[in-house]
């Protein structure tokens, strides 16, 4: 099994929201950046099965951009493992349900997801994986899927991501 952790785009700031932070939307900036991103994804040849998202709106709007990029089949799911404070541990249980052949992209924010990587990749929790905003990572996974035993294929930054895209169009 595969999986593709992918943290969401430029939001707009704390501090110029007046809403919930939950509902901070993806800048414009943002938006497009996660568009560039998502070519750069195409270019890896990856067969997505599957895509989860925080429920936090620049999560899902992030996961929507992908989701549509990638030409994905099945359909979206929002998924609580992925919010900011969810312990990354928790991230094991989707996992576990799904098929060995799966192909699983999971949008989320950080730390959470840098801690899920560490914990997928060492087996602990530790700051020491983080990634960038629209930056992403493909850990391979054993079946079923165990704390510290993920293989690490992959780590791109989201500027390598959106070189990847532009170096694709002729």
């Amino acid at each position: 099994m595969d999986c593709v952790l992918l943290r969401h785009g430029i939001a707009v700031e704390r501090d110029e929201w007046e809403g919930p932070d939950g509902d901070r939307p993806l800048t414009e900036c943002g938006a497009k950046r996660v568009a560039q991103a998502a070519v750069g994804l195409s270019r890896l040849d990856m067969q997505l099965t599957h895509v989860f998202s925080s429920p936090l709106i620049r999560a899902i709007e992030t996961a929507k951009i992908v989701h549509r990029s990638l030409r994905v089949c099945s359909a979206m799911h929002v998924a609580n493992e992925l919010l900011p404070d969810a312990p990354p541990h928790r991230l094991l249980s989707i996992l576990r349900k799904l098929p060995p052949e799966s192909c699983v992209l999971c949008i989320g924010h950080e730390p959470q997801l840098g801690m899920a990587a560490s914990v997928l990749l060492s087996g602990r929790v530790s700051a020491s994986f983080p990634l960038k905003k629209a930056g992403a990572c493909l850990i391979e996974l054993s079946i079923p899927a165990k704390p510290g035993r993920g293989i690490l294929r992959w780590w791109l930054t989201p500027s390598q991501l959106r070189a990847m895209g532009k170096r694709g169009r002729g």
